[in-house]
C-alpha cells in the first residue's frame, strides 16, 4: 500500500536479486528449547522489541484501533497466558495490522501482530487463538533469538530484519514486506525459521488451545483456508502455481502442515465460538484501503494521491505499505517514492544510488525527458551483473507537484525492459470523481435464510469475477458443503 505519507524516504529497496538479503540455515529445536512456567520475557527483550515496534507499525500500517482490535487483543493475551511464561498477560501486545495480506508474526519481547485480511479468512475463535497461538510459541521457544544466534555463528550481520518472528503464511506478502519494506538499502537481513521450529509453534498453537478450552483441529482448519487462499490467489493472477517467488516468501506453505496439525490434534475437542467470532468482526475492512490505494484487476488507483496506473498483462500486483510491486516471469518492478526538491534528473540519480547501495558498478545511462499524459516524466536505465545473468535496472520517474514525486524502479533480463513501456506509459491523473467512486470493501455476515444458497449468496460479493470461489473459500466451505437456514456467513460488500 502507498500511504499519504510517501513524501518521505522510501525505505524500500528494489528486489532481493540486488539486495545483500541473507536466508540463514536451518537448525533443529529440541525438547529444551520449549519454555517452562519459571520464564519470562526479560526486560532486555522488551526492550528490544519495543524499538522495532515502532517501525514495524509504521511500515505495515499501523495498529488499528476500536472494539475488533479490541477482541483480537483480548484473545491473544487469553491465549499467551497459556505459555507458562510467568508475566504474559501483561508483556504480550497483540496488534490487528491495517494490512491487505493474510499473515500473522512476532517480535522477542512480547510483540504479536496479525493482519486484518488474516482475520476477515478466520471462522471462529479458536483459529484466531491458533494463529495467535502460533506466534506466541514462536517467542515463547525464543526461536528468534535462536536465529540470531545461528546467523552471529555464521558472521551475519544481525538487525532488525533478524529478530522478525515467522510469518504463518508462505504466501504473505508481509514476509515481502520484511525482505523489502524493512530493510534499508541493504543493511538489514531476514532469517527463516526452520521447519523444525514452525511446526514446533503450531505445536505449541495447538497445546495453548487445548489448555484454553478450544478445538485443537482450529490449527489445522484455519491452516487450510490459507492454503486454499494462496492457490486461489495464484489462479486470479493468472500464477501457474500456488506459490509466490522465493524473495515474496518468508515462510513454508500452509498446505505442507494441515495433515500434521490434524494428526496432532488427534480426538480432542474443545469450543470453537464460531458465531461469538462471526458477530465480533462484523464491518472489517476487507481487502485494499483506499487510502492506501487500492488494486482493480490490473489497475492501481489511489484516490487520495490521484493516480493510476495499470500493470501489463501477465503480471500481478502486490499492494505494499510503502510500494507497490509489479511481478512476473518477465520483470519485477515497484511504484513508490522519495524526498523531491523539484529536480527529475537529482531524483532519479538518488533512487540509482539507493538500489545500489555498496555496488559502485550501477551506473546508469543518460537520463531522458519526456511527458506521460501530461505528466513531466524522466527516466534511465542501468545494466548490472547478478548471479543470475546480467540485468537491467530503470528508474522512471513522474513529477506530480514542485515537492511531490513517484517513480517505478524495474528489473528484467538484460534487454528485456521494454516489458514495462506500457505500465510507463499508462502512469495518470485522476479527477476527483474518479477517486470518489473508490470505496473500500468490508465483511458483512449475515444469516442463512431457507431459500439462500451458496450461489445466491454468492452473487451479493462485491467482485466481478470468481464470485462462488471466494465465497467458498473466505467461509472455510468445501465443493460439497451446503449452507444450513441459521448458519452465519460472511459476505464480502462495498463499504462507505
Amino acid at each position: 500500500m502507498i500511504s499519504n505519507r510517501l513524501t518521505r524516504r522510501s525505505r524500500v529497496a528494489l528486489l532481493t536479486s540486488l539486495s545483500a538479503i541473507t536466508i540463514a540455515g536451518c537448525s533443529t529445536v529440541n525438547a529444551q528449547s520449549r519454555p517452562q512456567g519459571t520464564q519470562q520475557i526479560t526486560q532486555a527483550e522488551a526492550q528490544q522489541g519495543a524499538q522495532a515496534n515502532v517501525q514495524i507499525l509504521q511500515e505495515f500500517g499501523g495498529a488499528m484501533t476500536g472494539p475488533q482490535a479490541a477482541y483480537v487483543e483480548t484473545v491473544g493475551k487469553n491465549i499467551a497466558v497459556q505459555s507458562g511464561l510467568g508475566n504474559a498477560r501483561d508483556a504480550f501486545k497483540v496488534a490487528t495490522l491495517n494490512s491487505s495480506v493474510n499473515n500473522a508474526f512476532a517480535i522477542p519481547g512480547g510483540y504479536i501482530y496479525t493482519t486484518r485480511q488474516l482475520v476477515t479468512l478466520m471462522n471462529n475463535e479458536a483459529e484466531l487463538a491458533g494463529v495467535l497461538g502460533h506466534e506466541v510459541g514462536h517467542v515463547a521457544a525464543r526461536h528468534s533469538q535462536r536465529r540470531q544466534q545461528a546467523a552471529q555463528r555464521n558472521s551475519i550481520l544481525g538487525a532488525l530484519g533478524s529478530i522478525l518472528s515467522g510469518v504463518l503464511l508462505g504466501n504473505s506478502q508481509i514476509g515481502q514486506a520484511i525482505s523489502q519494506g524493512i530493510q534499508q538499502g541493504s543493511q538489514l537481513l531476514t532469517l527463516k525459521f526452520s521447519r523444525a521450529q514452525e511446526l514446533e509453534a503450531d505445536k505449541l498453537g495447538q497445546d495453548y488451545l487445548v489448555k484454553a478450552g478450544y478445538d485443537p483441529h482450529a490449527m489445522a482448519t484455519v491452516l487450510n483456508s490459507l492454503a486454499l487462499q494462496n492457490s486461489l490467489d495464484a489462479r486470479l493472477q493468472g500464477r501457474g502455481d500456488a506459490t509466490v517467488p522465493a524473495w515474496a516468501s518468508t515462510h513454508p506453505d500452509p498446505a505442507s502442515r494441515v495433515s500434521t496439525a490434524n494428526r496432532y490434534a488427534g480426538n480432542r475437542t474443545g469450543l470453537t465460538n464460531r458465531d461469538t467470532f462471526l458477530t465480533r468482526i462484523d464491518g472489517l475492512l476487507y481487502g485494499d484501503d483506499p487510502k492506501q490505494g487500492v488494486i482493480e484487476g490490473q489497475q492501481f488507483i489511489h484516490p487520495e494521491l490521484m493516480l493510476a496506473f495499470t500493470a501489463p498483462n501477465g503480471f500481478y500486483m502486490v499492494n505494499g505499505t510503502t510500494a507497490v510491486s509489479i511481478n512476473g516471469q518477465n520483470g519485477q518492478a515497484q511504484l513508490t517514492t522519495a524526498p523531491f526538491n523539484g529536480n527529475l534528473e537529482t531524483y532519479i540519480a538518488s533512487a540509482f544510488q539507493r538500489i545500489a547501495g555498496q555496488n559502485a558498478s550501477l551506473q546508469p545511462s543518460a537520463i531522458q525527458r519526456t511527458t506521460v499524459n501530461g505528466i513531466p516524466a524522466a527516466y534511465a536505465t542501468a545494466r548490472a551483473n547478478t548471479n543470475r545473468g546480467q540485468v537491467d535496472v530503470t528508474v522512471f520517474a513522474f513529477q506530480f507537484a514542485n515537492d511531490r514525486a513517484f517513480h517505478f524502479q524495474a528489473i528484467t533480463a538484460a534487454g528485456r525492459g521494454n516489458v514495462f513501456n506500457s505500465m510507463y506509459g499508462s502512469m495518470r491523473r485522476i479527477s476527483s470523481a474518479e477517486a470518489a467512486r473508490v470505496v473500500p470493501r468490508v465483511i458483512d455476515v449475515v444469516t442463512v435464510r431457507p431459500s439462500d444458497t451458496v450461489e445466491s449468496l454468492a452473487s451479493r460479493m462485491a467482485y466481478s469475477n470468481a464470485k462462488v470461489e471466494r465465497f467458498r473459500v473466505l467461509n472455510g466451505l468445501r465443493s460439497t458443503d451446503r449452507l444450513t437456514a441459521g448458519q452465519k456467513v460472511k459476505i464480502v460488500t462495498y463499504g462507505r
